[in-house]
């Protein structure tokens, strides 16, 4: 394999393989199987995150870490890693009180809100928490170290 697709094929094998073995850890913490996440977004690791470490890595070993592409992406992977803790896990926060308030006032008023807009399922969970980002970050720098030795 061209050597030059090592980032390619790091940055897809870590987000792949990074939401694969999410049920893993969920079970580890949960003491219960939840395959449904390996289609979410959030959860442990971060596979956004795994997914630009590993890029940031096997850039980072092709180009030198001298190089402008090294630098350009080692930034891309900081506002990733900052959204999806910071920016994306708020979001998922918001949907969670809109949620419980929509269903409060349903309680307190004994009123159905049947508007379609009040029945529209939202996926909760969208960020993670920054235990979740590390975890994406070691996964990611994993699996960039095992195609560099596969590679090498």
């Amino acid at each position: 394999m061209d050597f030059n697709l090592f980032p390619l094929c790091a940055a897809i094998s870590a987000n792949l393989t990074a939401q694969i073995v999410k049920p893993f850890f969920y079970y580890r913490i949960h003491r219960e199987w939840n395959f449904d996440i390996i289609f979410d977004s959030g959860g442990f690791p971060s596979s956004h995150t795994s997914m630009v470490t590993a890029l940031t890595i096997a850039v980072g070993v092709v180009e030198g870490v001298s190089s402008t592409l090294f630098a350009v992406t080692l930034i891309f992977s900081l506002i990733v890693c900052y959204d999806a803790a910071n920016v994306r896990y708020y979001a998922g926060q918001n949907i969670q009180i809109t949620q419980q308030l929509i269903k409060d006032i349903q309680d307190l008023t004994q009123t159905k809100l049947d508007d379609p807009i009040y029945l529209t399922k939202i996926k909760n969970i969208l960020g993670h928490k920054w235990i979740e980002i590390f975890g994406g970050l070691v996964w990611g720098a994993l699996v960039a170290g095992i195609w560099l030795l596969i590679l090498s």
